[in-house]
């Protein structure tokens, strides 16, 4: 039984709404003055209070102060007859849960309780069956045959509805709505595989979905033709998610204004960002610009040029900015301080490139610090601690900035990660690239239940990097391990967050338009 702790100098007058609440099944006690409220909440577990703010003697809101610091948690609703907005404001600011104004009736006071009371009873029943007819939803559109629109929307369905189990302590939702989303990734890499070559050599871009060669030439490059200054971020790794636990910064701030992408592949940092800044795919950029193309994927150069390449496509579009681009890349705090303090000096350009490695770098450091595992042991954890990194760090400080600048700014990601659970075999030579979820080489073998082979590189514009050599792409969770030492590496990294093969999480991103509020 629920306990109502009610404190009214004319307490007596509303005995008819006691006597209806205890109908209802709340248990209540009456006191008269604020001091034994105090006294009756120190001695007693209450789970709400209804508080009169004209009381004889300690009034209302100093009786409301007391117990907030004793109690911050405990529920309280004000029951006033003064409607004057500042008083209204005073009791707000002492964080009451509700605010009622005499004469009430029992069923004001029944459903203000119900609100606070059973609402998170309510909450999750109402979740599990919407979650239930969502998930029923998303089975039968599995079924009908779905073009690039459709599985975006699929899959920002289901990426919100991921959220909004965060607060929800049953873990059988997790695990249901974990099995769907497989079920779709299942479906997702058979859509990838038949449909990513025509897209790519597809030559009109309104006849593809938008793809990372897209976006500078699709909403950069008008801002800048209209003369206007663009600031373009880009934050390594970013999941579509992720940006929706880190969205509410930027209302504050901002007019948000947010559309989808698909990344090249493979959803690597040296493929989909290169795409980004160049407007390339990987063997154009190869063709156009050999010495601008490294050969390692493992070379810490191989990202070097992205100021260069976003130059010379800003080129070919008639744009020479000269001196007017700039470009700045964030590996840690200090680096975004730094960034933070220079903004003015940054921000007199026509654009402004930044490129922001922290999630990427906290993705991979999972796998190598076990506490980092600990703390963020799966997806949910994962985008809380990305959020706590995002509201204590200076890029709050530098968005300001941006926002009274005046500049466009154009927030997006390259690639985003998937979390590897599944281990699967792959043979090859070596000189076989490293990565987890994607592989070249020649004489590549994996299960083709888990991959997606690739026999002709240039079907879909990528490098040949070698005669005979073919691209592997890890489909769902899987990750590929080579046979030697098998279990090791297996165990290693096992439940780490990976990019480069084909999933909704690697491959779905947003491309947000963002202006300061006025």
């Amino acid at each position: 039984m629920q306990k109502i702790l009610w404190a009214d100098d004319e307490i007596e007058l509303l005995q008819a709404h006691v006597l209806f609440l205890q109908k209802k099944g709340y248990e209540v006690d009456t006191v008269t003055n604020g001091n034994d409220a105090i006294y009756r909440a120190q001695n007693k577990e209450y789970d709400i209070v209804l508080l009169d703010e004209m009381m004889s003697g300690k009034d209302g809101l100093s009786t409301l102060n007391e117990l907030k610091d004793m109690y911050p948690h405990l529920p309280v609703i004000m029951i006033t007859k003064n409607e004057e907005e500042s008083l209204m404001e005073d009791a707000i600011g002492k964080r009451i849960d509700d605010y009622l104004t005499k004469p009430v009736n029992p069923s004001q006071i029944l459903l203000a309780c119900k609100k606070i009371l059973d609402k998170k009873s309510i909450l999750t029943e109402k979740r599990s069956e919407t979650i239930a007819r969502e998930l029923s939803q998303l089975s039968m559109a599995l079924m009908n045959n779905q073009d690039a629109t459709d599985w975006m929307n699929l899959a920002l369905k289901m990426f919100r509805m991921d959220l909004e189990l965060d607060n929800e302590a049953d873990s059988n939702f997790r695990q249901v709505l974990y099995d769907q989303r497989r079920e779709m990734n299942v479906e997702f890499g058979k859509y990838i595989a038949q449909n990513y070559g025509r897209w790519v050599n597809e030559s009109e871009m309104e006849k593809r979905p938008v793809l990372s060669v897209d976006i500078v030439p699709r909403y950069v490059v008008p801002e800048l033709k209209q003369n206007k200054p663009v600031v373009f971020m880009i934050i390594d790794c970013l999941r579509m998610d992720q940006w929706f636990v880190l969205e509410e910064y930027f209302y504050e701030l901002f007019r948000v204004e947010r559309e989808n992408y698909y990344s090249i592949l493979p959803t690597a940092t040296p493929f989909s960002r290169n795409a980004l800044f160049s407007g390339l795919f990987p063997r154009e950029i190869e063709k156009m610009y050999p010495d601008l193309w490294s050969m390692n994927e493992d070379d810490e150069s191989l990202n070097r040029y992205e100021k260069e390449l976003l130059d010379l496509q800003l080129r070919r579009q008639g744009l020479m900015l000269e001196n007017d681009l700039k470009y700045v890349k964030v590996m840690n705090t200090e680096d975004m301080r730094n960034l933070e303090k220079n903004m003015n000096n940054y921000l007199d350009s026509k654009m402004l490139a930044i490129v922001v490695n922290f999630v990427d770098i906290l993705a991979h450091s999972r796998s190598d610090l076990p506490i980092l595992k600990e703390i963020a042991p799966d997806e949910s954890a994962f985008r809380t601690l990305t959020k706590s990194w995002f509201a204590h760090s200076p890029i709050l400080g530098v968005l300001k900035a941006i926002a009274q600048s005046g500049a466009t700014l154009f927030l997006t990601s390259d690639h985003g990660s998937v979390r590897g659970l599944h281990p699967t075999k792959v043979i090859g030579d070596r000189e076989a690239s490293t990565n987890l979820r994607y592989k070249y080489g020649r004489s590549l073998r994996a299960d083709s239940k888990h991959a997606v082979f690739l026999k002709n590189p240039g079907d879909w514009k990528l490098p040949k990097r070698g005669i005979n050599t073919t691209y592997i792409f890890a489909k769902e969770d899987y990750y590929f391990v080579y046979p030697t030492n098998y279990n090791k590496f297996v165990h290693y990294y096992k439940d780490s967050f990976q990019h480069g093969g084909i999933s909704m999480e690697e491959m779905l991103l947003p491309i947000v338009r963002l202006e300061g509020k006025k």
